[in-house]
């Protein structure tokens, strides 16, 4: 019966909001126990399929598929569940990038030429064994003294620790299973990458977008937000914002504190591109209100995803608590990936790599604008001020499905809006992959498609 209920569900036959046959009809219809019914409603309500109220029976759940939970033997239905699913298109990406003849402008990793070539030193096995001892429950000791001296020197570290992560994702997960339970809601930019990752939907947490524009998060809007939902964290993207590359104003970021302070709301502040930027850094939410803001940084943007380092900058009893589910669940940070990045952190040149990767991601950013110049009278774009990625707008009618195809078609791999929010004319792309050669062939595919689209009109 519980199957029955649930796949009835799932092929639309029960509908969200739909109210169930009451206990002793669904028994009589059924041929069961009255008692058989109310412990299948009861599971049901356990699981977020349905939901029971007082005085108007049993309906279903109207929430997001991602609050609802299968049943532990339905193996089936869990590999099922709608929001865990990946987005078609993304599958169709992900397929086109095996062909040697894509550009792909969609990846989230920085084009390996410009990845900047740090020298590690060699170590033998017994000296390995040695820094293990320095491998604490919440990261390696001389990271962690190494990630204070070039990142936090303008913070107080009193009350505060870091959590040495495998990358920023993971940090985002620790987060979520820490401080959120099925049903909250976190509140975020729209769009923003959050959109795209399926483990919110499998942790039952709802996300409620905030418009932007090139100063920030809209904060008007944010406040009504708060003032209408129960919202437990907003997780904002400060710098170099993906998928749009907006960086917030310091007057935004003062006001987004200030209401956050007024309606007692933490903040997760995700700083990954920070390494990336091209000018003097506007000073961080984390700068702004310590106690107020979890701070999430990482190395992996500029080592490339192959070696995930990340950390977590907050008040000692959550890093406390984080660690301890780290270490219950046995998913301590590898010992290696943090002695490399140790290394390369000490090493005097650090702050001249950083530098010359800067100028070569001008020099790229400055080859993309030359060759959107020629697309201006369909394609909109906005400067950027660091970062990896551009966001780009038709111009004429709104896009569908269907249109985004013709990038698919024409082997462009980019990152449609529809991935990242609801709107579906905009596109994120990569430009720190176009060098000179990958330049002119992008040049030539975007071409061919807006001559299509524009057919299409």
């Amino acid at each position: 019966m519980l199957r029955q209920i649930i796949s009835s569900i799932q092929q639309g036959e029960l509908t969200p909001g739909q109210r169930l046959p009451a206990e002793r009809k669904l028994a009589e219809t059924l041929n069961v126990n009255r008692s058989t019914v109310v412990h299948t409603f009861e599971e049901l309500t356990s699981l977020g399929w349905v939901e029971r109220r007082q005085g108007s029976g049993t309906h279903v759940t109207q929430g997001q598929w991602g609050n609802r939970q299968p049943a532990i033997y339905q193996w089936r239905t869990l590999f099922s569940r709608p929001l865990l699913k990946e987005d078609p298109y993304v599958t169709q990406l992900k397929e086109q990038k095996e062909n040697p003849n894509s550009l792909d402008l969609y990846t989230g990793d920085l084009s390996n030429d410009l990845i900047p070539d740090f020298k590690f030193p060699a170590m033998t096995w017994e000296q390995m064994m040695q820094e293990e001892k320095l491998n604490t429950s919440t990261g390696y000791i001389p990271l962690k003294e190494q990630i204070f001296q070039h990142f936090f020197q303008d913070i107080s570290q009193k009350g505060q620790d870091l959590l040495i992560t495998a990358g920023s994702t993971q940090g985002i997960s620790f987060l979520i299973q820490a401080l959120l339970s099925p049903g909250d809601v976190i509140a975020t930019e729209d769009p923003s990458f959050l959109f795209s990752l399926p483990l919110f939907a499998a942790q039952g947490v709802s996300l409620k977008g905030i418009k932007q524009d090139q100063k920030g998060i809209n904060c008007q809007a944010l406040e009504e937000l708060i003032q209408k939902n129960k919202i437990k964290l907003l997780y904002l993207n400060p710098n170099h914002q993906n998928p749009t590359g907006v960086t917030m104003t310091l007057k935004r970021r003062k006001e987004v504190i200030q209401i956050c302070q007024k309606y007692h709301l933490p903040i997760i502040e995700d700083d990954v591109f920070r390494e990336l930027s091209f000018e003097t850094l506007t000073p961080s939410l984390k700068s702004l209100a310590p106690d107020q803001v979890i701070y999430l940084g990482s190395l992996s943007k500029i080592f490339s995803s192959s070696i995930k380092i990340g950390w977590l900058f907050a008040p000692q009893p959550l890093i406390k608590s984080l660690a301890n589910a780290k270490r219950s669940i046995e998913n301590q940070t590898d010992l290696l990936p943090q002695l490399l990045a140790t290394a390369a952190l000490s090493q005097h040149n650090y702050k001249k790599q950083q530098l010359r990767l800067s100028q070569q991601l001008q020099n790229r950013r400055q080859n993309f604008l030359n060759i959107l110049q020629s697309f201006q009278d369909d394609w909109k774009f906005s400067p950027i001020d660091g970062g990896l990625y551009y966001w780009v707008t038709w111009r004429q009618k709104n896009l569908t499905r269907n249109d985004w195809q013709l990038f698919l078609k024409e082997r462009l791999l980019v990152a449609p809006s529809f991935l990242f929010s609801n709107e579906t004319s905009s596109m994120r792309i990569n430009y720190t992959h176009l060098n000179e050669d990958n330049g002119k062939i992008f040049k030539q595919k975007l071409s061919s498609i807006t001559r299509n689209l524009q057919k299409n009109k």
